[in-house]
């Protein structure tokens, strides 16, 4: 990855962006974008669009979230300590003992998760949020309204790390390395001759309902649309991979098989592989995907989609950990597929 595209990876990676307060992340992919796209849209759900060649009637959707999981003020106490509840999927595990960044109404503050010590017998083995809480220094209820409001949210003080020029880690990976890829995608697709519509779709809220998604693909009526995002590495100690699936970093693109995935589609993805001489993993979504995928899915007509995955580590957490060479190698294979598109393809899969 070259620096100038590792800097605004890294600018994405350090810009807080809880569920629904996506605001200031948005702008900046903006900016970042405005440069080679031909259009750039924005709508009322919050999500940031480029588009590139605005007329042309086949339409390709790429949608990674700049959403990430946070915490949310539910309660001041009296002594000034703030609990807390979860947007999105928090593991209370991983919270215990950490700094967190309070985007308070009034002020940014910092605080830490405090925790019972153990001399005075520790967390219980079946802790939940609710036994945690947050100290900012505050000494009282009063003095902590200044700065706090209900509904505030948190997010994991942490900077994200190059690990040997070779993995990054830190929080929110999940997935602003998909609102990465897709900027880039369209990109580097600006550079060529494509014979169709290209939507890069930076989308809001897929850590909590999704509904960016929803509103993307109810809006843009793609003909196509692939979800950038991320799936479960297996390949560290303490996994079952008979129950998991063998999926590892630096082992390519995963591709998502399963009854909502298009086949056409994943077809033309493998064709791209194929052409580039890489190599790709699957993961199976029997059902639903749990990503952007399912509301595209479900807009207008219904649109054929497809998830394209990044391996990751440790998910949902503060040190989730990616490979630069994966991330390069999604932004690759999905400019290869969509610069082949001619505009003509159908993907009936009852149709040759």
């Amino acid at each position: 990855m070259i620096k100038a595209n590792q800097d605004f990876l890294l600018e994405l990676l350090n810009t807080p962006s809880p569920s629904s307060m996506e605001m200031e992340i948005q702008k900046k992919w903006i900016n970042y974008v405005k440069t080679f796209a031909d259009e750039i849209r924005t709508d009322n759900a919050g999500n940031a669009i480029g588009v590139l060649n605005p007329d042309a009637s086949f339409k390709v959707l790429l949608a990674g979230h700049a959403d990430e999981i946070a915490l949310v003020v539910n309660r001041i106490d009296n002594e000034g300590y703030l609990h807390f509840d979860k947007m999105g999927g928090i593991n209370p595990k991983a919270a215990v003992g950490m700094r967190v960044m309070v985007l308070g109404a009034g002020a940014t503050v910092t605080g830490v998760t405090g925790v019972n010590a153990q001399h005075h017998g520790g967390l219980k083995n079946d802790f939940d949020l609710s036994d945690l809480f947050i100290d900012c220094g505050f000494k009282t209820k009063e003095e902590a309204e200044k700065y706090v409001q209900i509904g505030d949210l948190c997010v994991y003080k942490t900077e994200p790390e190059i690990l040997m020029d070779r993995y990054i880690a830190g929080r929110g990976l999940d997935n602003r390395t998909g609102s990465f890829i897709v900027a880039e995608v369209l990109k580097r697709l600006a550079e060529k001759d494509v014979k169709v519509g290209v939507y890069a779709v930076s989308t809001v809220n897929e850590e909590t309902n999704m509904g960016g998604a929803y509103f993307a693909a109810a809006g843009i009526e793609p003909t196509m649309a692939i979800a950038c995002d991320v799936t479960f590495a297996t390949d560290y100690p303490g996994v079952d991979k008979n129950k998991h699936g063998d999926v590892r970093l630096e082992k390519g693109p995963v591709l998502a098989k399963g009854a909502p995935i298009n086949i056409k589609i994943n077809k033309l993805l493998e064709q791209a592989a194929s052409v580039l001489n890489m190599n790709v993993q699957y993961e199976l979504t029997p059902r639903m995907t749990g990503t952007d995928a399912d509301k595209m899915r479900l807009t207008g007509k219904g649109v054929p989609v497809s998830l394209v995955s990044l391996p990751l580590r440790y998910m949902h957490s503060p040190v989730e950990t990616a490979s630069l060479q994966d991330i390069d190698e999604e932004i690759e294979l999905l400019v290869t597929m969509i610069a082949g598109l001619t505009g003509n393809e159908s993907l009936n899969p009852l149709e040759d």
